[in-house]
């Protein structure tokens, strides 16, 4: 986790939403990190969770990552998540709960859903403290 707060980190810097992700191979081999780029990239998909995936794949020449896990310092939004089924996460650590945008505890629950077709084991509050605190920061700077 403490890679995706460094990512999340210099998501902020760039203006972007703190959020930073890291996939793990199982060998643990840090496969990709990556922090948000929605602004950089002005596309509303490039999340960290789905930067981190696609260089992970990219990485592994292959669609899915079985047996990876995916360390977040926010709870995936329902797009996310159903793009962490899809890619076959095997786990998924996140640190802050998103009561407002939240895809995985937070409202729709995709990967809990019965449409769900692969569903990660799922880890909530790594790291927890830290994650919430950095995106206060962030946006009270931002309302200032």
């Amino acid at each position: 986790m403490e890679q995706a707060l460094a990512q999340a980190r210099l998501a902020a810097t760039r203006g972007e939403v703190p959020v930073g992700a890291v996939i793990v191979a199982p060998d643990g081999l840090v496969l990709a990190a990556e922090g948000n780029r929605t602004r950089e990239m002005l596309d509303p998909s490039s999340h960290a969770e789905v930067l981190a995936i696609r260089a992970a794949c990219q990485k592994l020449g292959q669609p899915v990552l079985p047996g990876c896990d995916l360390y977040v310092t926010l709870e995936p939004c329902p797009a996310c998540a159903m793009i962490i089924s899809a890619a076959r996460i095997r786990r998924l650590y996140y640190g802050a709960s998103d009561p407002k945008s939240g895809g995985v505890e937070q409202g729709p629950r995709v990967l809990s859903h019965p449409q769900a077709h692969h569903k990660p084991e799922i880890y909530a509050g790594i790291a927890e403290a830290q994650c919430a605190a950095m995106l206060r920061e962030f946006f009270a700077q931002r309302r200032g």
